[in-house]
């Protein structure tokens, strides 16, 4: 059968995949860390609690693809809460 996937084809693309997903999950929680190390007055702010949820159950929802597209929403976000605390 001439597209069949060889066996060691198919554990290379399997440890691709767990790469990127491993990748993608040390992201997260570098960003989950950096949120949660903002101040009480980040806290208090509408974005905090819209950054956890992309972080939680928006990337949870989404496939393998668009997850990275979350994770620079919810960092774009921490930058602005960042900001913005550093202010006042």
């Amino acid at each position: 059968m001439p597209n069949r996937e060889r066996s060691s084809e198919k554990s290379q693309t399997r440890a691709d995949f767990r790469q990127r997903y491993d990748d993608i999950e040390a992201r997260r929680a570098a960003l989950i860390a950096r949120l949660t190390s903002l101040g009480e007055a980040a806290r208090h702010h509408p974005a905090y609690k819209r950054a956890l949820t992309l972080l939680n159950a928006t990337f949870r929802r989404a496939k393998l693809a668009q997850r990275l597209a979350i994770l620079h929403a919810a960092a774009w976000l921490i930058d602005v809460l960042e900001k913005l605390t550093s202010i006042t």
